[in-house]
């Protein structure tokens, strides 16, 4: 009796024994890979602790996507007991509660299962303990497919909620998922591992709904053009969102493609903005030894001297010259003798005042193959620059329209033609040219745009586009006095005198100094047989020193 219990016995704990400790070696491996996970506020306080696992070689893992709701930094700690920040997110996705990160370290895999499990296999999950794994095996009770290839696994157990992220393993040692619960923790599951293969950044994916509700940085994409795509993009959003992210772009593009001129690039003209020269130019140094296309590179140092030059021409750098910029563009043209750098070259010799090598580079360009628009238009400041005959600059700029006369391109074209016209007293052709402007604008021109309109058609009497004008150009710019002051004297001269006195008022709570609208309010005023309130306006402008002031007095009786 006693050598049975003793044989149940020892029964029972072999079985407890296959149970909890009867993992292959490959499982074993396989759970050197999990780590825990923990995120944190904009304010350092701890958002969310959870757990997940290394997919590749150089800290790509997965984790649940909850976590990093709200975060600004995470943390994880791996098997060794080592703590590496996360620096990017692939991408995740909110139905499935799933994400793909990268955190900065060397890493060992898990690989992920080949292929989808099936109800009633048998299946481990390591569990992170104080620098080791915990095991446990679990049941699939069921299996369901989503997007076709991928499998959503239900358990037929239930599992601790601090145990959440940790990695399901095949007997393998793959992955298969990582551990979820259910909103009302009654069920396990976990979402097939491979799906995380679709997280893939493209050119656009810092812009996901999703992605923008963590703070820290969408992972550059490994493809070429996307990168290049991401970092164009979020050079705009720099000046109106974070720096830093914009800094860590251009890093991680100069890491990821060191031969490409990029990087580097973008990297010189932060510095610039910041008036640090001589550590843009290191950069570009960088870049032209680095670079597998030299020209490139040269063509780009070129760009940046020249753009230095005319934004920040009151911060002098004594290496960086046009002429320099000249050097550059034609070592550029010297190594690969593309239009691109002819027209390049043009441009320098045009800063130079070398107008008449600058024309006829243009010309050329502009009877060659890639023949455009821009060419022509280039051409005729050139002869503006050399005095020519207007009826020769107006022969260029009508070249330079009809290369593509409906195509957005052409929209300065029309204008510098406008403004010929308008120059020349064909006010009629100018306001033409202008509404053709305004519409390949599609209406979002600047508001000086709409104040020269606004002055070329009161001239010709078109008092009600005018009033339009000179209100747009109002909406665009609402701090502008002259634009108040010229619209009421508009409104006064289509005997509108209430509009102008309100106008007039607006104008002085701008500029309470300013004596045209005490003028135009006193007139307005006068009209309206509200004398003794002209006369007030008509001496605050004699007051200001404007002679009309008492011009006025006197000619409406008012002394």
């Amino acid at each position: 009796m006693k050598f049975i219990r003793t044989s149940i016995l020892t029964l029972l704990l072999t079985m407890f024994a296959l149970n909890i400790y009867a993992q292959s070696d490959a499982v074993k491996r396989a759970a050197n890979s999990i780590f825990t996970l923990t995120t944190f506020r904009p304010d350092g306080t701890i958002l969310a602790s959870s757990h997940g696992v290394f997919v590749g070689k150089n800290g790509e893992a997965v984790s649940t996507w909850s976590p990093f709701v709200g975060a600004s930094r995470a943390v994880v700690v791996d098997i060794n007991g080592q703590q590496h920040d996360i620096d990017a997110i692939y991408g995740a996705n909110e139905l499935y509660d799933v994400c793909k990160f990268r955190v900065d370290c060397t890493s060992q895999p898990v690989a992920l299962a080949k292929k989808a499990m099936k109800s009633g296999d048998k299946v481990w999950l390591a569990e992170y303990a104080m620098k080791k794994a915990r095991f446990k095996q679990y049941v699939i009770k069921n299996v369901e497919n989503f997007m076709e290839q991928y499998a959503y696994y239900i358990f037929s157990d239930k599992a601790p909620e601090n145990a959440t992220s940790s990695a399901f393993i095949n007997q393998n040692g793959e992955l298969i998922g990582i551990l979820q619960h259910s909103k009302n923790g009654e069920e396990i599951y976990a979402t097939d591992a491979r799906f995380i293969n679709t997280f893939e950044p493209q050119g656009l994916t810092f812009n996901n709904p999703s992605l923008k509700q963590t703070h820290i940085p969408v992972a550059l994409p490994s493809d070429l053009n996307n990168a290049r795509l991401t970092l164009m993009m979020t050079a705009d959003k720099n000046e109106r969102e974070d720096s830093m992210v914009y800094q860590k772009y251009i890093n991680d593009f100069i890491r990821q493609f060191p031969n490409e001129v990029d990087g580097y690039t973008a990297k010189a003209r932060t510095l610039v903005d910041k008036n640090e020269f001589e550590q843009a130019d290191a950069e570009m140094q960088k870049a032209i030894q680095n670079a597998t296309n030299k020209d490139e590179a040269h063509s780009a140092y070129a760009t940046l001297i020249q753009q230095k030059l005319i934004i920040k021409s009151d911060a002098p750098y004594e290496p960086w010259t046009f002429e320099k910029a000249r050097e550059e563009a034609q070592q550029a043209y010297t190594i690969s003798p593309a239009p691109t750098y002819k027209h390049q070259v043009a441009q320098m010799d045009y800063s130079l005042g070398n107008y008449q090598a600058a024309y006829d580079a243009f010309m050329q360009l502009a009877g060659s193959d890639v023949r455009n628009g821009e060419f022509f238009y280039e051409a005729a400041q050139c002869q503006s620059k050399l005095n020519a005959p207007r009826e020769t600059i107006m022969a260029l700029l009508d070249s330079a329209v009809n290369v593509n006369p409906e195509s957005s391109i052409s929209a300065p074209y029309y204008l510098a033609r406008g403004r010929m016209y308008d120059q020349g007293e064909e006010y009629r052709k100018a306001i033409a040219d202008y509404n053709k402007y305004d519409t390949l604008m599609l209406g979002r021109a600047s508001h000086d745009f709409y104040y020269l309109r606004f002055k070329c058609e009161s001239k010709v009497r078109f008092y009600k586009q005018a009033l339009n004008d000179i209100a747009h150009a109002i909406l665009l710019n609402r701090g502008e006095s002259l634009y108040y002051a010229e619209m009421a004297s508009m409104q006064l001269r289509v005997n509108q005198p209430e509009d102008a006195i309100v106008t007039c008022d607006m104008c002085l709570q701008i500029e309470p100094d300013y004596p045209d609208p005490y003028i135009v309010k006193g007139i307005a005023l006068n009209n309206l047989n509200r004398k003794d309130e002209a006369k007030a306006a008509f001496l605050k402008a004699k007051e200001l020193g404007d002679e009309r002031g008492e011009e006025m007095l006197k000619k409406y009786k008012l002394e």
